[in-house]
Formats: structure tokens, sequence, C-alpha cells
């Protein structure tokens, strides 16, 4: 999970591009770059947020009327490793920069191909750059079409041939102009939009979500499909064709957990499914629990907001923000290491004693991943004074590791696939504990909205992997890898 970005515009795009990545800073917070074209390519990288990534020195060097950003949240390769952040850029041909979110399953294949059959060198453990490599190699081999265009299409399509897993694409090629794909199962949100200037001409935004479409002016106009490809020339005029039919499988945890709640993928707002997502919990409650009226319901904020408003309004009980959170401490979920992310739940929340004292309450969250997170809030609220403490998740048990974009490598990691359901709620300190189930999940995500889902790519609540070449060996490979990386991530700190 990474918030991704391009701009093409008839007025310099640096100021944008990093109010756009303020944005999307929910979507990472490892590191994030940006470049530029204004005849060559402009790059500035830096570790950790946004605000501390860049200076007003490296944001004045970057010049130029088209560029792409990126704030980086680590699935491959060190998450302290600058030469792992993106963007990454390659000289020929034409030069291309580019950045992408999600993960390719067939990462090592396709760096030892580059390697073998390219002579061309990967200099970080980033998919991102074996990515480049691949379109990089296929538009240098489709480069005798008159039309460019066309060319980009034919390279794109044998990098849907080539390249398994979830990735949306970002990029500028030199003197062209910015184009935008999808993988063919769409599992990463690609949205974009349109500006029109007075005069009459348009310019155009390319990202993971809108969120910030209204601050810089643009119109969102909809998705970059499954297996499409977007370009925009440098005449400002748009391209684009679908080159590949798969399974519309987007990524469930998006709607959970990942995306801003204004924002709309897929043609599905991510609000309005939270809403819902309490309302199904709602009817579970009152099916499972029907002699329990607790006296309040609260939300572990923010992601958890709307679903715990609509889950009281259903069931008639008041709705509380009783634990307040500090927004300027980074996600814990995405936090490496799990005393970064306990130590990190009690700096950021903080329990009104005077809304707990006493009562029966309902907590609402978003998941329950390791359980660490889950352990420390209910602690807190049992120490503010809560005589019963029921915990509710909104989305299932996380069964299995995520190998499209959500850094999860192991089962051991998992507490609902060492424990059951019984052992996690004693784990946690709850004292009651409940699910949504896969179902009710996916009819409230899927209930609104022209999306043409499929179905929900969700992997880590029943091992379905789409792309179809995941099995125990490849687990076995990345659990290996990701622990050698979190071992020298430890030591880099």
């Amino acid at each position: 999970m990474c918030g991704i970005l391009g701009i093409i515009s008839k007025k310099p795009v640096t100021s944008e591009l990093y109010e756009g990545l303020i944005n999307l800073q929910h979507r990472g917070q490892d590191a994030a770059g940006i470049v530029t074209f204004n005849g060559r390519f402009n790059i500035a990288r830096g570790k950790g947020f946004v605000r501390e990534a860049f200076d007003k020195e490296s944001l004045a060097n970057l010049h130029g009327t088209i560029g792409i950003a990126h704030t980086r949240y680590a699935t491959t390769g060190s998450a302290f490793n600058l030469g792992n952040a993106q963007p990454f850029l390659v000289n020929s041909p034409y030069g291309i920069a580019l950045i992408h979110n999600g993960n390719l399953t067939n990462y090592q294949q396709l760096r030892r191909e580059l390697q073998e059959n390219e002579h061309f060198h990967c200099n970080s453990d980033s998919d991102t750059e074996a990515l480049l490599g691949i379109l990089a190699t296929e538009l240098r081999k489709a480069s005798g079409h008159p039309d460019f265009f066309t060319a980009l299409s034919a390279a794109v399509k044998n990098v849907f041939k080539r390249v398994n897993g979830a990735y949306s694409v970002v990029g500028i090629i030199a003197g062209k102009g910015l184009f935008a794909f999808r993988d063919p199962h769409g599992i990463r949100p690609l949205v974009y939009g349109v500006r029109q200037n007075i005069d009459g001409q348009k310019e155009y935004i390319f990202s993971s979500e809108n969120t910030m479409y209204t601050l810089l002016g643009f119109s969102l106009v909809g998705d970059v499909g499954p297996g499409e490809v977007m370009f925009v020339d440098m005449d400002g005029k748009l391209h684009s064709k679908k080159l590949a039919s798969a399974e519309f499988t987007p990524d469930a945890f998006e709607y959970i957990y990942f995306a801003r709640a204004d924002a709309l993928i897929n043609q599905v707002s991510v609000y309005r499914a939270r809403l819902r997502m309490g309302q199904n919990m709602a009817k579970n409650w009152k099916k499972l629990h029907p002699d329990i009226t607790p006296d309040l319901v609260v939300p572990v904020p923010f992601t958890s907001n709307p679903i715990a408003l609509a889950f009281a309004h259903e069931i008639g009980v008041r709705y509380s923000e009783a634990i307040y959170k500090n927004a300027f401490i980074g996600r814990t979920f995405i936090m490496p290491g799990s005393e970064t992310r306990q130590n990190a739940v009690r700096r950021k929340l903080s329990p009104q004693i005077t809304e707990l004292a006493g009562k029966d309450v309902v907590i609402v969250d978003d998941s329950i991943v390791r359980g660490t997170t889950s352990h420390e809030v209910i602690r807190m609220v049992r120490e503010a004074g809560a005589k019963k403490v029921y915990f509710l998740s909104m989305c299932p048990p996380l069964l299995y590791p995520d190998f499209y974009g959500i850094d999860i490598p192991t089962r051991e990691e998992l507490i609902s696939a060492r424990l059951s359901d019984e052992e996690v709620c004693k784990f946690i300190g709850a004292d009651i504990l409940m699910f949504q189930t896969v179902e009710d999940l996916s009819e409230a995500i899927m209930r609104r909205g022209e999306h043409h889902i499929s179905r929900l790519s969700m992997p880590y609540f029943n091992g379905e992997y789409i792309t179809g070449d995941v099995d125990e060996q490849f687990m076995e490979t990345i659990r290996q890898v990701r622990s050698r990386e979190r071992v020298e991530d430890q030591v880099r700190k």
C-alpha cells in the first residue's frame, strides 16, 4: 500500500504534487519522492513523512509542468534504505520515470530475466525497479511503431503478460507525456481527474485516491480500468485503451482500512461502504446478543468512526468519541516492529474518563491483525473505568498473509491464524469479541455504486490468491526474505 500521484499541467506542478502527497500520507510513511520533467528529470527523495522528506531547497530544484510523486509503505526491500524509495528512473528508451503501488509476485523471476536476457541491473531491492525494467525493455521493442501511443500500448500489453501481482502505475516518458496503467485484475486503486483552464485546455491528474482533487481544482472523472492504459501527451490530449481482460477483483482492505473515508474508488464511496459495514454488524449483534444493550459505542479513530456511527444508530445506543487520537502519530498497523506499534498506541490514543467510567462500552475497530493494538486499547478503556468492554472487528479474522501490497508476510504474525476466536477474545481482554463475516463485508462494499466488481480480492481472509501463483514454497521464500529485511531494519534503527 503506497500513495501514487501524477499531474500534467500548463504550469509548474511541484507545489501541487507536494500538497497531493500530504493528502496521501495515510498510505505510507516510510519515505517520499517526487520527479518532475522540464527537458530533464529532476528528483528529490527523503525518508519519513512527506514534511520530513523534503525541504525548501530540494523542492525549489523540481522544475517542470509534468511530475509524479510517491509516499512509501514498504512491502519489498528495507523500509530504512532510501535506495528503495520511489520514483525510479531509467535513461533508455526515451527516459522513463515510474512509481507504482502494489506488489509483484514474480518479482525475483523478473529480476533474473532482466539480468540474464536484457543485461539490465536492478540496483535496489524494490520490485518497482524491476517493473520499470520490464516496461523499458518492452517499449524499446515496440519503438518501431510510428504512433507513440500504439507503441506504448504494445509495451504495456506485454507487461501485463509478463508481470504478475498487483500494480497500479503512473510514470513520465521524457518529451512524450504522462502515462498510467493498472493490472488486469485491478487489485490496487487508481483514479483520474481533469481540470479545465480558462483557455479551454485540459490538465490531468492520476492518483491512488481522489482525496486531493477538490483542493487542487480537479474534478474526478473515474477509475483507470483493470487492464487499461491511459496516456496524456504533451499537448494535453488523453488517449486510453483496454489491453487485457480478467476478473475485476479490487482489494477489500482499501475500504476497511487503507483509503481515506472521503475517497471514491472503483465507483464505491469508502465512507458509505463503512456505514454499511456498521449496519451489517448491528444486525448480527441484535441476533447474537439480543439481551445486551451497551451504554455507548466508541470507535478507535479515525477509520472506524463511520462504522461505529452506523452501528450505534442501528442498535439505538449513544455514539461517543471517547477515545481521542493524536493525529500526528503514524498509523500503527504500518509501523515496523510490534514494540514500536505497542508504544505508539499509548502515545496516540487517550481515553476520556468522563465518558467511559462506569459504562458498558462497545469498542469498534477496523481489524485485529496481531492483537497488540486491540489489547492496549481495551486495557486503556478499562483503566478509564469501563465496567464491560465488548470489541467489534469490522473485518473477518485475518488468517493468511497478503502478497499484493500489505506487509503481512507470515501467518505466525496473525493472531487469528494461531488462536480461536475465544482465545483471541481472552488475549485482547474483551468481554465479548465479534467479527464481521466475509459475506456481510462483501455485501457492504458492493451494495451500491456502478462498480462492475466481479468479487473482492481478500486472500488474507479466505486464502484465495487471484493471480494463481502463490503456493507454500512462495510463502516460505517471502517469509525468509522479509524476516531478513526486518533484522536489517532493526540494525539500521
